[in-house]
């Protein structure tokens, strides 16, 4: 049976900066901050980066920044592991002098041959079976030789059982359980050691991580005790799988969540579609806004199965927020896309970007992304609009059309109320007088304004473009057409 929480909390997330924040990391975020912030308490940062060889300064930016982005808040931090490392030493002496570790001074090269003999023999290897420790004489001659060691914790045998508030209860048998290393020879503290010490010094209370570090939990749990402190209660999630539950591949969202950014994302949606990756809120809603997630969640709903990335469900989320989001707020994340198809907002007048801004209000229920919607916004802040003459051809073929469309503009240019109703009303009745179905007049019409073949509805398109800017466009397509004829 899960363990229900009640709050406050204290809970943590410790990316390592030896790489992007990925898929599985953000989710683990997200559910720690969601956790906090339903029931109170604490979100702590910390950047795991005693691995110096590999963390990396860069790394630790980016992943504030994707962070940042999504819209994961914390209340700590970001602290670094590293300033941590005479306390975590420390406490790796402490164990040795309470008999609770002690001095290893076998080389690497014997326990990884003597791994290999059992491998080759199908035998389950435990290195207290084959090397026991020095007693305090011998220790202590080696030690004023010179000689190297690291200093090994002392796991013992008693079974360890996690209770999991995603799995239940996991029991580690004593054949699971193995002397481990917390200070190596070089005086590094390691991982289990580090994040033990941590966790006390930040009165951690959950720890809701990846099922990845499911196999550490009871050697974190016995160094919990040894230091006479009280474990958090642990919850390990699922692994994300890729469609068909194979392992997530790039294709299918094994991408940092910075190339979510780049891809043209929303990251409202990017958040909505993590926290249900695994999670749900025990009804048929699929689309939450941040502050409703925090209001129904509860971690007792966390799932034990794996779940699958759906990069089409992805996109259907992101579409529901395009759509639903406050304009402001879709036109504060297309923002960074606008440069990249000439777009240069400040350079607008107030005219022109009130255009714009009523162009991304009309084209956002369609665009897939924000790099689709910044190329839809194109044709409202440009004076001229260049024209495909293989997208036109069939246009270049009606003769009749060039002075059909000079009626529209005729009277378009008459119009004292520029609306939906009434410009609809002017095309309609032009082609009355062409004899001609409407139809002939809202292709090019559609293409004179937009360069595309489809879009909104033409009259939703025309209001939004404005009078000016559609009497110039429709212009330069007539002069298009007769130079091309």
């Amino acid at each position: 049976m899960k363990t229900k929480i009640e709050g406050p909390v204290r809970v943590r997330f410790p990316p390592s900066p030896t790489g992007f924040l990925h898929v599985g990391g953000a989710r683990t975020a997200i559910y720690n901050e969601l956790l906090r912030q339903s029931l109170g308490g604490s979100l702590v940062l910390r950047i795991e980066d005693t691995d110096r060889a590999r963390s990396d300064q860069a790394m630790t930016e980016q992943i504030l920044s994707a962070l940042r982005w999504i819209g994961v808040t914390w209340d700590e931090g970001p602290t670094l592991q590293s300033a941590g490392v005479d306390r975590h030493r420390s406490v790796a002496w402490r164990l040795l002098a309470e008999g609770k570790a002690y001095h290893d001074f076998v080389a690497p090269e014997a326990v990884a041959a003597k791994r290999d003999e059992m491998q080759k023999a199908k035998q389950n290897f435990r290195y207290k079976d084959h090397f026991p420790p020095p007693s305090a004489d011998e220790a202590k001659e080696r030690m004023e030789r010179g000689e190297p060691f690291a200093v090994r914790f002392v796991m013992g045998d008693e079974p360890i059982v996690v209770s999991d508030i995603v799995r239940g209860e996991v029991t580690f048998g004593d054949e699971m359980l193995d002397d481990l290393i917390i200070l190596r020879s070089d005086g590094t503290p390691t991982y289990h050691l580090t994040v033990v010490c941590d966790d006390i010094e930040a009165r951690i209370s959950h720890v809701i991580r990846g099922e990845d570090h499911l196999s550490n939990t009871p050697k974190h749990i016995a160094l919990y005790r040894a230091l006479d402190e009280e474990p958090p209660v642990y919850g390990h999630l699922p692994l994300i799988m890729g469609p068909g539950k194979k392992r997530l591949s790039k294709r299918h969202g094994a991408a940092s969540a910075e190339e979510f950014r780049e891809q043209g994302l929303l990251p409202q949606a990017l958040y909505n579609y993590l926290a249900f990756l695994g999670w749900s809120p025990g009804d048929e809603r699929e689309i939450m806004s941040r502050e409703e997630l925090i209001g129904a969640f509860t971690a007792e709903r966390l799932g034990s199965s794996a779940a699958v990335f759906d990069p089409e469900k992805l996109a259907w989320v992101n579409a529901q927020y395009m759509s639903g989001l406050p304009l402001a707020t879709i036109l504060e994340h297309l923002a960074p896309f606008l440069p990249e198809v000439g777009i240069d907002l400040s350079a607008l007048d107030e005219s022109v970007r009130a255009r714009f801004e009523a162009g991304v209000d009309l084209h956002r229920t369609r665009a897939k992304n924000l790099i689709e919607l910044a190329s839809f916004a194109v044709p409202y802040v440009r004076d001229r609009l260049d024209y495909d003459a293989d997208l036109c051809a069939k246009f270049l073929k009606q003769e009749a059309l060039r002075g059909q469309l000079e009626q529209l503009i005729e009277q378009f240019g008459s119009l004292e109320a520029w609306t939906v109703e009434s410009t609809e009303v002017a095309m309609r009745s032009v082609a009355e007088a062409a004899e001609v179905k409407a139809g002939v007049l809202i292709h090019p019409t559609r293409m004179a304004l937009s360069c595309s073949k489809a879009g909104p509805s033409l009259f939703d398109l025309v209001a939004a473009m404005g009078q000016e800017a559609s009497l110039r466009h429709l212009g330069h397509f007539v002069a298009f057409l007769r130079a091309n004829a």
